[in-house]
């Protein structure tokens, strides 16, 4: 899968009776996107969120079609400054970002929770399309989302309870 791609979670077990009464799971898949705000809107996109502090150059409001703009998701404006998306510094960004996400889970947990719901897209503003928050973003929520669903006995998913992401 190439870079800034998007990747298939699985999540929200949908249950169907059979005529056995078993119940089986029909797992329906959540991708989670990026893409810079001056490209086009895609047809696909479901749900776009602007994860950026500051208001993209040169893009009117109304004109980006967004679901949401989520500025504190976004690394702060401390980070932000120092990493000014200088690839050398890509690593320790990365690191440092990852732990602002941990300490503040009620900023993204509206992404997991619209990543339960279908398709969504991070919108980022950088010219860099592989070295921003958006990417690190994705990565965090992916992994979250993965955790939040793991396999149970006889082939059933399991949730795990809300307040473990």
């Amino acid at each position: 899968m190439g870079r800034g791609a998007a990747s298939k979670k699985t999540v929200e077990p949908r249950f169907q009776n059979r005529s056995d009464n078993c119940h089986i799971a029909q797992l329906r898949t959540t991708m989670i996107g990026i893409q810079r705000v001056y490209k086009p809107v895609k047809r696909t996109d479901e749900q776009r969120f602007l994860v950026e502090r500051l208001w993209p150059r040169g893009i009117k409001k109304a004109a980006l079609h967004m679901t949401d703009w989520l500025k504190d998701v976004a690394p702060s404006d401390a980070l932000r400054r120092w990493f000014n998306h200088d690839p050398a510094k890509w690593e320790e960004f990365q690191r440092c970002y990852r732990d602002e996400l941990d300490g503040k889970p009620e900023a993204w947990r509206p992404l997991i929770k619209a990543a339960e719901n279908g398709d969504v897209t991070l919108l980022f503003s950088a010219h860099d399309v592989e070295h921003n928050n958006a990417v690190v973003l994705k990565a965090y929520l992916d992994e979250r989302l993965k955790r939040r669903k793991r396999p149970a006995a006889h082939g059933r998913m399991q949730l795990d309870s809300p307040n473990q992401t």
